[in-house]
C-alpha cells in the first residue's frame, strides 16, 4: 500500500453570498474532517476537491502531496490525467457534428470505419450509449501485460494508432448483438474518436481544441501527443507487479485516446463539467437527445450518450494507471463537483469515493453513486 500522507489542506476556500438558499457555517469544515480522514484511510498520496453550489458554499482545496518522493504540497493548479471524463469530450465533438449535419446518430460505423463486427448493424448512438456489444481492448488478453511491460520506458514509450486499438479488440468475438444491452467498453469511444477525425479532417486533438477548449476558455486541457505533463503536475500512483506501488507520471497516454487521453486541472474541469450538465456547445434539442433514453449501469446511475446520470449528477468518472477524476454537474442546483486523487489505489475509484462522501454532507438527496457506499466516516471535530 501507499505510505499514508498526512492529509494537510492547502489551497482557498470561498464561502459566497447568501442568496435564497440558506448557506450552512459548518459545511467547509465538515467537508475539511471528511475529506481528509478518507484520504487517510485510503492511503492516497493526495487529491483535489472543487464544489460549487451558487449562494451555499464555493469549496476549491487542495490535499496531501503531488510527488511522494520529495514531499511537494498537492495544490489546486495542478495537472492531472483525466482518464475516462474524456469521453464526454469525444462524445460532444461527435454531437458538433451531428448539429452540423454532418452525420447522424443513426449512421451505421461501418459508412466511417472499415472492418468493424456487426459493422452494419452499429450506429453511433449505440456506441456512444455503450451499447455496440463489441469487446472493450483493455481487457483482452495480454494488454495490461504490453502495458506494464512497455509504458514505463518513457513518454514516448508504447505509442499506439487508434486502428491498432480496435484491431486488438475485435481479436476477441463480440458479446452480444448489437443494441441489446449496455456494456461499458473502452473500444466504442476509440471509434467515435474516428468519426470525427474522418468527418472532420482534422486530428481529434485539434478538433478539440478549436471547438471545445478554446471556445470555453479551457486554457489548462490538453490532447497529448506522449507523456509528457504540463507544469505544475501531480506524480501518479498505481498498483504494480507483486504489489508494488510504481509511479506512472510519466506514461504515454496513446493507448487511452479518444477514451481517456485528456490532460486538465480542477478549474477547467469545474468549467467543463457545467457546460456539458447545461450543454453548451449543442442545440438545445441535441443536448436533450443526448440525455434521454439512458441505460441502466448501476443502481441509482444510468448511462446516455458518453454521459453518466447518478442520482441527478451529470458528468462521468476516469481512472487511468495513477489518477482517478470525477467531474460532474448536479442541474437541481446549479451545483458542480470536481475530485482528482493521484492514484488509483485502492480500487474501485478513490475519487468516487469522495465524491460519494462529499454529496452525503453537500448533497444528500443527490448523492454521487458510481463506486462503493461504506459507512459514512464519523464527521472529525474541528478545532
Amino acid at each position: 500500500m501507499l505510505a499514508l500522507v498526512a492529509a494537510a489542506v492547502v489551497g482557498q476556500l470561498l464561502v459566497g453570498p447568501t442568496t435564497a438558499a440558506q448557506p450552512d457555517p459548518d459545511l467547509a469544515a465538515r467537508l475539511d474532517a471528511t475529506i481528509s480522514a478518507r484520504i487517510a484511510q485510503m492511503g492516497v498520496p493526495g487529491a483535489v476537491v472543487s464544489l460549487s453550489i451558487p449562494g451555499e458554499i464555493d469549496y476549491v482545496r487542495a490535499f496531501g502531496v503531488s510527488d511522494t518522493a520529495t514531499g511537494t504540497p498537492m495544490t489546486v493548479d495542478h495537472h492531472t490525467r483525466i482518464g475516462s471524463v474524456t469521453k464526454t469530450f469525444t462524445g460532444t465533438a461527435v454531437l458538433q457534428l451531428v448539429d452540423q449535419g454532418r452525420i447522424s446518430l443513426a449512421d451505421p460505423i461501418s459508412r466511417y470505419v472499415d472492418g468493424v463486427p456487426n459493422g452494419d448493424l452499429i450506429t453511433l448512438d449505440m456506441l456512444g450509449r455503450m451499447r455496440s456489444g463489441l469487446p472493450d481492448y483493455t481487457e483482452t488478453k495480454g494488454f495490461e501485460q504490453r502495458l506494464l511491460a512497455e509504458a514505463p520506458a518513457g513518454p514516448t514509450a508504447m505509442a499506439t494508432t487508434p486502428r491498432e486499438l480496435i484491431d486488438w479488440a475485435f481479436t476477441e468475438p463480440v458479446r452480444f448483438a448489437p443494441g441489446e444491452r449496455f456494456e461499458y467498453s473502452n473500444t466504442n469511444t476509440v471509434l467515435l474518436g474516428m468519426v470525427v477525425e474522418k468527418v472532420s479532417g482534422l486530428p481529434l486533438g485539434e478538433y478539440l481544441q478549436r471547438n471545445v477548449f478554446a471556445p470555453l476558455g479551457l486554457r489548462h486541457t490538453s490532447y497529448p501527443a506522449d507523456g509528457v505533463l504540463p507544469t505544475p503536475f501531480a506524480h501518479g500512483y498505481a498498483d504494480g507487479p507483486g504489489d508494488r506501488i510504481i509511479d506512472t507520471t510519466w506514461w504515454n497516454p496513446s493507448w487511452a485516446d479518444a477514451a481517456g487521453k485528456i490532460v486538465s486541472t480542477a478549474a477547467d474541469l469545474r468549467t467543463w463539467a457545467a457546460a456539458v450538465g447545461r450543454g453548451a456547445l449543442l442545440r438545445p434539442e441535441t443536448h436533450q437527445q443526448r440525455l434521454a433514453g439512458g441505460s441502466p449501469a448501476a443502481q441509482g446511475v444510468s448511462y446516455s450518450f458518453a454521459l453518466f446520470d447518478t442520482e441527478g449528477w451529470l458528468g462521468h468518472n476516469g481512472d487511468i494507471p495513477g489518477y482517478a477524476t470525477v467531474a460532474v454537474y448536479l442541474p437541481e442546483r446549479d451545483a458542480t463537483l470536481v475530485v482528482i486523487v493521484n492514484s488509483d489505489v485502492p480500487k474501485p475509484h478513490s475519487a468516487g469515493q469522495l465524491a460519494y462522501d462529499i454529496t452525503s454532507i453537500a448533497t444528500p438527496d443527490h448523492l454521487y453513486a458510481i463506486g462503493p457506499r461504506p459507512p459514512a466516516l464519523l464527521e472529525q471535530p474541528v478545532g
